[in-house]
């Protein structure tokens, strides 16, 4: 479902401060019992920000960085509306390449996977079975951005990962130390994502030319509208297909969206060969159309959307001032391109464009 600017101005209102330390940090989760009925909302049915706790061998899971990492046996335990503690086995390895890196990132993004009949019934994961757990690289505020850019996706498209905002405490069993507390991801798995659209997972190598054009395209203009180059259909690079059956044309899902430019997190570079200045340049990144009207139907969708999307900024209290102009600045010239046909088929021609980089397939990098 198309998630209203109304709503999202309601919840965002609603989330606490950027400090405010998660009640789950306060009680010991060894000592917690499974005892509520299912009453409580899934785990993507709102956006209020979650506060959870992974307790066990946490330094020698961060230090895990290596290409075939090891999973650790982790408690994730959360506190719910009653105040009653909810405590899930649960384990826990490190996953992808760039912020997995010690040089790149303070914290690895992890991979949280329940028991193989999944999380009890009774919690708010009892839908899950796996969850990705996007940590900060260098701070919460970019965590928030990022989060924030699946919302604006949610907007445009219900094929699309839903993302929920948690605020995370690392309670390191043999550390006396308090447990470090920051803001984290919850990532929506693409098999909950395709099954909640009526379709299935497919991995292909195609071209983008071969997969849903109407949807591809509207992928390809919001990565555009972000600022966003770091994908590719043809290796798979921040891209998930979906698609009805094995056989059908596939739609293209984005993800991982740290290096664009809405974001402008300070590690993000763009790829060498695409000749840009910095992430926050506008590079559209489809393929080849010499008739512009095929996007006439994406161009009325995001016109329609220019409310809802500058309110995700607006309405959200986590964010500082300063960044807040400046993205809605950022927005501007996207919406100043969308209303000037001139510019909008110089930006959106750049494929077809021989002496441009318009033609450059970014590979990415191995991930877990």
């Amino acid at each position: 479902m198309v998630v209203a600017s109304s709503l999202l101005l309601t919840i965002f209102r609603t989330v606490t401060a950027q400090n405010t330390q998660p009640p789950a940090a306060q009680n010991d989760s060894t000592n917690a019992v499974l005892s509520s009925p299912r009453a409580e909302k899934g785990l993507f049915e709102t956006n209020e920000v979650l506060h959870i706790t992974l307790s066990g061998n946490i330094r020698p899971l961060l230090n895990n960085r290596v290409e075939e990492p090891v999973n650790y046996a982790l408690t994730l335990s959360y506190t719910r509306p009653d105040s009653s503690i909810c405590a899930i086995p649960v384990d826990v390895r490190t996953r992808g390449h760039f912020r997995r890196l010690q040089g790149n990132c303070n914290y690895p993004p992890l991979m949280i996977r329940f028991a193989k009949e999944g999380a009890p019934e009774n919690s708010i994961f009892r839908e899950q079975h796996k969850l990705k757990l996007v940590m900060p690289c260098v701070g919460d505020k970019y965590v928030i951005r990022e989060w924030l850019v699946y919302q604006l996706y949610n907007l445009v498209t219900t094929k699309s990962f839903r993302a929920r905002l948690v605020n995370v405490t690392l309670k390191d069993d043999k550390s006396k130390k308090p447990g470090a507390t920051f803001y984290g991801i919850l990532l929506e798995e693409v098999e909950q994502m395709a099954e909640r659209n009526g379709m299935v997972e497919v991995e292909r190598q195609l071209g983008p030319q071969q997969t849903q054009r109407e949807d591809f395209l509207m992928m390809a203009t919001f990565e555009y509208l972000i600022g966003n180059t770091d994908w590719s259909v043809q290796y798979l690079q921040n891209i998930k297909l979906i698609a009805v059956d094995s056989t059908a044309a596939p739609v293209a899902v984005p993800y991982d969206f740290d290096h664009a430019g809405i974001v402008d997190a300070p590690y993000a570079r763009p790829a060498e060969e695409l000749l840009m200045r910095s992430i926050r340049q506008r590079r559209y990144r489809g393929y080849c159309i010499q008739n512009m009207k095929a996007y006439e139907g994406v161009v009325a969708r995001y016109k329609l959307l220019k409310n809802d999307i500058y309110g995700v900024y607006t309405g959200c209290e986590l964010l500082e001032e300063k960044y807040v102009k400046s993205t809605l600045a950022y927005l501007n010239a996207f919406y100043a391109t969308l209303n000037d046909p001139v510019a909008l088929e110089k930006d959106f021609s750049y494929p077809c464009d021989s002496k441009g980089t318009g033609k450059v397939v970014i590979r990415g990098l191995k991930k877990n």
